[in-house]
C-alpha cells in the first residue's frame, strides 16, 4: 500500500498536496498499454504548499519552477509506478534542499602552465610550417 504523505528531510508533505494523474503508456505493448492508465505524473505546487517558506524558496531557487513534476511509466503496474514517482520526487526535493558545495578557487600548477605554453608553441610551429618558405 502507498503510504500517505511524503517525508522530505524531517518535513511531511501531506497527501492532499500531491497531485497525481494517470495516463496510458503509448508505444509498444498492445492492448495493455493502450487501455490501462499505468503512467503516473506526480506534481507538487510549491506556491500552495504548507512546507516552511525557507524550504520551498530554496527548492524554487534550485529548480527554477513553482511546480515540481516527475513521471514514472517503466512498469506495467500503476501501483509500482506510483511508488517510483514518489521516490523520484522525494529524491528531487532532497537534492534541491542539499546545500551547494562552495567552490574553492585554485591556481594552476607550474607543470600545467608549462604544458599550456608548450602546446601553444607547438601549435604555432605547426601553423608556421604550413606557410610557403619565403613568407617568413
Amino acid at each position: 500500500m502507498i503510504k500517505p504523505g511524503l517525508f522530505v528531510g524531517d518535513w511531511e508533505i501531506p497527501e492532499s498536496e500531491l497531485i497525481e494523474t494517470f495516463d496510458t503508456s503509448g508505444g509498444p505493448g498492445g492492448q495493455h498499454a493502450n487501455r490501462n492508465r499505468t503512467v503516473v505524473t506526480l506534481r507538487i505546487d510549491l506556491s500552495t504548499s504548507t512546507m516552511p517558506r525557507e524550504m520551498s524558496q530554496r527548492i524554487r531557487n534550485r529548480l527554477g519552477a513553482d511546480v515540481v513534476t516527475v513521471i514514472a511509466g517503466e512498469s506495467r503496474s500503476q501501483w509500482r509506478n506510483r511508488a517510483m514517482a514518489r521516490a523520484r520526487i522525494k529524491e528531487v526535493l532532497e537534492e534541491a534542499l542539499r546545500p551547494e558545495k562552495r567552490r574553492r578557487p585554485t591556481k594552476p600548477t607550474r607543470a600545467s602552465r608549462q604544458r599550456r605554453i608548450e602546446s601553444k608553441r607547438h601549435r604555432s610551429e605547426t601553423k608556421k610550417n604550413r606557410l610557403p618558405p619565403d613568407a617568413w
